[in-house]
């Protein structure tokens, strides 16, 4: 199923922006593991929209409720299960998408796919409120994690060409980390925020919306977990993020930048530390060589599009008609989902880390 992910720690999310509720079941987590359902909460609240002027207004409490798969707070080592109930809706604001679909939405390709059928409210199983119980599967497995000494943490690298400071990427703290994943606008440098809030702002003002980068570190990974191919590393944890809505890029280390480097710039030199551990000087490989974590910070980015529903005029289509068209999108919705995201993304790492172990035998 499209909606599923994993081998050995699985999870599957169901329900849609407009359904009764969403939820998920994660499936392969370890036995006996306590889970704090306060720190679970914090990471949802993260996530949470109606909190803040870079957000939608529409307003929930995102309070998942657990059906199964832990006792007293404690994990069974079978499934666990919770949903998310959806409490403010108003679907009247997407009645006018079966026939003039949204540019930059996913309302056209479904409606191919699924022979208009799909659920068009808020976007249906598209959109980006399924990354809710995504966020708490992430939760659940930052805790899991923790304990074996691996945190994971990201910032708002940049929005609309505003950049923060980045990650030192051979001496990523676990206490940056720790400050950066309990903000709402994770951020390095707070100067960064306000010259980011203020072209969000400027893009609310216009009817549009402004994208960016999230950029997001795993530290206490062990090095060698991994395989070659197919099932390295970076196709782990690719195929998990390419599952947040919006996200159109990712990239590990350098990614890209490497290729205006030479071989003499890129190279990680070896070298033991005080302590006989192999530390790299550099981490352009961001972690991951030939799929394999090599005991450094695992490092990288994730690009996401601006909000593709905004309230300017765009041309479109009439389907029924089959003619061209007008739309204007109405409803609450996202000048820069950015920030809400960066939770996400550490949802998702956090949930391909542990699956990384569980694969190599590390868990």
């Amino acid at each position: 199923m499209s909606s599923s992910w994993g081998e050995r720690v699985k999870i599957s999310i169901f329900g849609g922006s407009h359904t009764q509720a969403i939820g998920v079941n994660v499936d392969g987590l370890p036995a006996g593991e306590a889970i704090d359902e306060q720190a679970v909460l914090a990471q949802m609240a993260r996530r949470a929209p109606g909190q803040d002027p870079t957000a939608t207004t529409r307003k929930e409490a995102d309070t998942p409720r657990v059906l199964c798969g832990l006792l007293e707070g404690v994990t069974t080592g079978a499934p666990l299960c919770a949903v998310i109930e959806n409490t403010s809706q108003r679907s009247k604001d997407y009645e006018n998408l079966r026939r003039l679909p949204r540019p930059g939405h996913a309302d056209y390709t479904a409606y191919l796919r699924y022979q208009g059928h799909n659920d068009i409210r808020g976007g249906g199983h598209f959109s980006g409120r399924l990354t809710a119980p995504l966020v708490y599967a992430g939760a659940v497995c930052r805790q899991i994690l923790e304990r074996r000494g691996i945190t994971v943490g990201s910032h708002v690298a940049a929005i609309a060409g505003e950049a923060d400071t980045g990650f030192d990427p051979v001496n990523v703290s676990p206490e940056l980390l720790g400050r950066l994943n309990q903000e709402y606008f994770p951020v390095i440098d707070p100067k960064a925020q306000e010259k980011m809030r203020a072209k969000i702002e400027e893009a609310r003002m216009d009817c549009d919306s402004v994208g960016g980068i999230v950029e997001c570190a795993v530290v206490g990974l062990p090095g060698g977990a991994g395989n070659p191919m197919f099932g390295g590393a970076e196709n782990l944890f690719a195929s998990i993020l390419f599952g947040i809505p919006a996200v159109k890029g990712v990239d590990f280390g350098a990614g890209f930048a490497a290729a205006c480097l030479r071989g003499s710039q890129n190279n990680d030199p070896f070298y033991y530390d005080e302590s006989g551990n192999v530390k790299t000087r550099t981490n352009y490989a961001g972690g991951i060589l030939g799929g394999i974590t090599t005991g450094m910070p695992l490092i990288f980015q994730a690009a996401f599009k601006p909000t593709p529903s905004i309230a300017q005029e765009q041309d479109t289509i009439n389907l029924p008609a089959q003619e061209n068209g007008k739309l204007k999108v109405t409803g609450r919705h996202d000048p820069c989902i950015v920030p809400r995201a960066a939770p996400v993304v550490e949802a998702a790492a956090c949930i391909a880390a542990l699956e990384l172990l569980a694969q190599s035998g590390l868990l």
